[in-house]
Parts: C-alpha cells; sequence; structure tokens
C-alpha cells in the first residue's frame, strides 16, 4: 500500500489565518484550522490607515499548521502552499526582521501619490505597459514610507507582500513572483520584467526587490527554525505562493480565458481571466497576471474589488444586537428574508473600508439612504446591506462587461457571504449570470497548488479531481426585474453621493 500523501496550504487572510490539509490522492481536505477565532486586529492610527504586525500573521499560521498536524504524521507532508491577502506591503532589514507594520490592501494613504506617478508616467505608458495606474498599490505605499519616515525607509533591506514574508519565515529566504510584483504594480507587461521607468519615477532602488521565483516551483524548503516551531520535518518545499484572489480562481479551477470567480469576504471580488493585456482607461478595475500564464500563453486576471463588503456585514453583527447579544450570520441573513426586495426604499452604499478602486480611489465612505423612522425596521437595514454590497459588485461587473469581458457563469466557494441565500439570490438576480457554489476555499487551493509545484500532480486537471459542485442558482425572470429596480435606485443614489 502506497504511502499517506498530504498537502498543506495556508490562506493569509487581514481577518484570519486559515489553513488546510488535503489528502494528495484524493484531493479532499482532511483537516482544517482557523485563528483567531475572532477578526485580527487592524490599527488605523488615522482615517484610512490600515496596518497589520506581520508577526501576527505568522503566530496564527502556527497555531493553524499545529491543528491541522494533530492527526497525522507530519512526516507525509510534502508540499506547502501560501496564500495571502494582495497589495500588502512589508518592510524587512538585513536581519530580515520587519521594522514596522505591514501596511495592507485596505490602506488607502497613498492614493495622491499614486495619482502624481500616473501622471508623471504618462497614461499612455501606465495602461499599456503597467495595465493599471500606481494607485494606492504596493509601490506607492513603498514611495510613501520614503517621504514620510526616510529613518526606515534608508533600513530597508528588501520589501515583500504578505505571501512572501510568510514564505521568508518558512525557509529563511526573500523571495517574490511576477505575479506578486504585478500586485504591487511593480511589472512591466511589455518588458516582461520590473518596471525600471516606474522604480525610476518613485525614486526606488531595484536591489530592494526580492529574487523573482515561479507561482508552481520549489521556492524553497522548510528551514531548521520553521521546523522546530511548527512540528514538522526540515527540507519539505514550499511550492506555491499567489495573492488570495488569483488563488481564489485556482482553488474553482478558473484558469481559462471568459472563466470567472468571485469572493464575498472582508473585501468582495469579482476576478474574470483574459488572454488579452486587458485594461479600463481609469483604472477602476485592474489587470494582474494569473498563476498559469506564461510567455507563450497569457492569462491575467481583471479584478473589481468592493472593500467594503463582509466588513459592513460585520459591523452590522457587532452594533445590531437582539436580546442584549449580538446577532448571529444566521440570524442576520433569517431577519432579511423579513423584508421585501428592494428594503421597502432603503439603499446601502457599503464603502466604509478605505478607498474605492471601481470609484477612482475615492474614499467616499458608508451611507445609508431612504430611512424612516416610521415604517423601517432591522430587516430593511440588513436586506439593504446585502443588496448593497451585490449591487456595488454588479456595478464593477458592468465594467467588466464594458471591456468585452462576458461571463455566463461566475464561480464562488461555498462560505462567507455566498452562505446568505438572500445574497445568493440578490447576486444572480442582479448580475443576470448563473452562479456554481463549490466545496473548496483557498487555502485548499494554496494546497493543490503545492502539489502542483511540487510534481506531485502531473497537470491541473489531477490536482482538481477531487473539486465538487455542490449546486447553482440561475436568475429568475421575475425576481431579476424586481432587483434591477432597487438597483437603479441605489445607483441613482451613488450618483448623488459622488
Amino acid at each position: 500500500m502506497n504511502a499517506k500523501r498530504y498537502l498543506l496550504g495556508l490562506d493569509i487572510g487581514s481577518s484570519s489565518v486559515k489553513a488546510t490539509l488535503v489528502d494528495a490522492d484524493t484531493g479532499i481536505s482532511v483537516q482544517s484550522a482557523q485563528s483567531p477565532d475572532e477578526e485580527m486586529s487592524m490599527l488605523a492610527i488615522q482615517p484610512g490607515w490600515a496596518e497589520q504586525d506581520p508577526e501576527m500573521w505568522w503566530h496564527h499560521a502556527v497555531i493553524c499548521i499545529k491543528e491541522c498536524l494533530k492527526t497525522i504524521n507530519a512526516s507525509q507532508v510534502k508540499a506547502i502552499g501560501i496564500a495571502y491577502q494582495m497589495h500588502g506591503l512589508v518592510v524587512v532589514d538585513k536581519n530580515l526582521t520587519p521594522i514596522r507594520p505591514s501596511i495592507i490592501w485596505c490602506d488607502s494613504r497613498s492614493v495622491d501619490i499614486g495619482e502624481k506617478s500616473f501622471a508623471r508616467l504618462g497614461h499612455d505608458y501606465s495602461l499599456k505597459c503597467l495595465l493599471n495606474s500606481p494607485g494606492n498599490f504596493t509601490a506607492a505605499k513603498l514611495r510613501w514610507i520614503k517621504e514620510n519616515e526616510p529613518a526606515i525607509y534608508s533600513r530597508i533591506y528588501k520589501i515583500m507582500l504578505p505571501g512572501d514574508y510568510i514564505a521568508l519565515k518558512l525557509t529563511g529566504e526573500a523571495t517574490t513572483t511576477a505575479t506578486g510584483l504585478s500586485e504591487g504594480i511593480f511589472w512591466d507587461y511589455q518588458a516582461h520584467d520590473v518596471s525600471r521607468q516606474l522604480l525610476d519615477d518613485l525614486e526606488i532602488n531595484r536591489d530592494l526587490i526580492s529574487t523573482i521565483v515561479d507561482v508552481f516551483s520549489e521556492q524553497g524548503v522548510l528551514g531548521k527554525a520553521a521546523s522546530i516551531e511548527l512540528g514538522l520535518p526540515s527540507g519539505i518545499k514550499i511550492s506555491y505562493r499567489a495573492g488570495d484572489q488569483p488563488n481564489n480562481a485556482f482553488s474553482l479551477n478558473v484558469l481559462n480565458p471568459g472563466e470567472t470567480a468571485a469572493t464575498a469576504g472582508t473585501s468582495g471580488v469579482i476576478y474574470s481571466v483574459t488572454d488579452q493585456n486587458s485594461y479600463d482607461m481609469k483604472s477602476r478595475v485592474n489587470a494582474f497576471i494569473h498563476v498559469n500564464s506564461k510567455l507563450d500563453a497569457i492569462r491575467n486576471g481583471i479584478l473589481l474589488c468592493i472593500n467594503g463588503t463582509g466588513i459592513l456585514n460585520s459591523w452590522l453583527r457587532k452594533n445590531m444586537v437582539g436580546n442584549g447579544a449580538p446577532y448571529s450570520y444566521e440570524d442576520i441573513n433569517a431577519i432579511a428574508l423579513q423584508s421585501p426586495i428592494g428594503s421597502e426604499g432603503v439603499s446601502v452604499l457599503p464603502f466604509g473600508n478605505g478607498a474605492e478602486r471601481i470609484l477612482e480611489n475615492k474614499d467616499v465612505g458608508a451611507s445609508f439612504y431612504g430611512l424612516n423612522f416610521n415604517t423601517h425596521n432591522q430587516s430593511n437595514l440588513f436586506r439593504a446591506a446585502q443588496e448593497g454590497i451585490v449591487f456595488a459588485l454588479n456595478y464593477g461587473f458592468e465594467i467588466l462587461q464594458s471591456m468585452g469581458l462576458k461571463s455566463n457563469v461566475i464561480r464562488a466557494g461555498h462560505a462567507n457571504m455566498f452562505l446568505s441565500p438572500l445574497f445568493r439570490e440578490a447576486f444572480v438576480n442582479t448580475t443576470g449570470v448563473k452562479l456554481e457554489l463549490y466545496d473548496t476555499n483557498g487555502a485548499k487551493g494554496a494546497a493543490l497548488g503545492a502539489g502542483v509545484g511540487a510534481g506531485e500532480y502531473a497537470s491541473f486537471e489531477e490536482a482538481f479531481k477531487g473539486l465538487k459542485l455542490l449546486g447553482s442558482e440561475e436568475p429568475d425572470t421575475i425576481l431579476r426585474e424586481q432587483y434591477l429596480i432597487a438597483y437603479q435606485l441605489w445607483k441613482s443614489r451613488l450618483d448623488l453621493h459622488q
């Protein structure tokens, strides 16, 4: 009998860290863990700022990995993969130690820096070569440190994305990927290399960029220090790394042009794959290198992001109490269903988690419209919040469609906001697209990616043999008419707000 083979996947989020152990032979998850039970802390020293301690991610990753290893022989783990929150900036010194908290994805402080760089570089270069405005991404965040914290900047040895830092903790080596650099808007798609023009414009030294490794490859091996801390044998391959949204698409086997994935966690995303170097003239949606892209077979992911998604639902849960205690999400979903489609005229703009790219990097905040204190109640607020998230996603989806990215099916994991029947109903009937739900998550996708990168799987098809379709939902003509009426009201209120 062949010995068991296991693959370990990590998903480093801004709310929590997750780990999943996958049986390589069946593709089925055998153990999962999440830490902490409540959301991780986020530093917001000033409005629009968002920072986290990279060591906090590692602390919770250790907890999750140890939990997953409790029921197996650790020597049977063959490879480790990493998914991570995109666009964050970690800076380390020559001892490979962080010298300030990470400026994470939803931090808005560098919007103006990115806009000025966009103007200096020129729209033609930025859009044709970077496929994006420098915007509020990692490169602009680094320039902010240079301008505002010169003493810290002078100590930087390497910069990295959050997943690069976790790989560093595992291997002791500072590396990154082309996909990760594209997330930070460092990548020139014409030169197939880090953008010299961008670095020169922002006055960033090329030596700060870590060694580039392939997404699916032996990126390093588990070092002695991490081996001891985790209870895993040293030498295990670290063989996959991707940002959370490319990885979510990968976990759903979204790899080919025209295929589309969605998530609705802290933020909400629709991510569509193309074989073109496509871009939006206003950079309201953004292009990144997809995990399976090659020089002779371009695969880019065009991503729309709504920062204020699950965090809005979380805020309501914490601040709207029933019988003196917070509602559960199941309670919120049930109460929301007591309100009719359109929430009796209440609309929510869910933009309370930083600058929104679909609104051209404006930080407009969250708003509630149409409240009548004599007629509206919690059910209207709860429903309007879920509808508002869907409407914001559809607002971005219309931008994707205007770029020629047509989708007949959107795939999603059965998790987070997609656990809500109301959210799913609103999603399919507002977008007009069939929704397929799968039994997968980011940590599992990272584990399967590690299997491909380590050679445990000979192909993507082999890796996804255990991917299970749980069900699907399609638009209903009558419901769609009702949702589109509510959506048009929502859009009119957004127009007033901008």
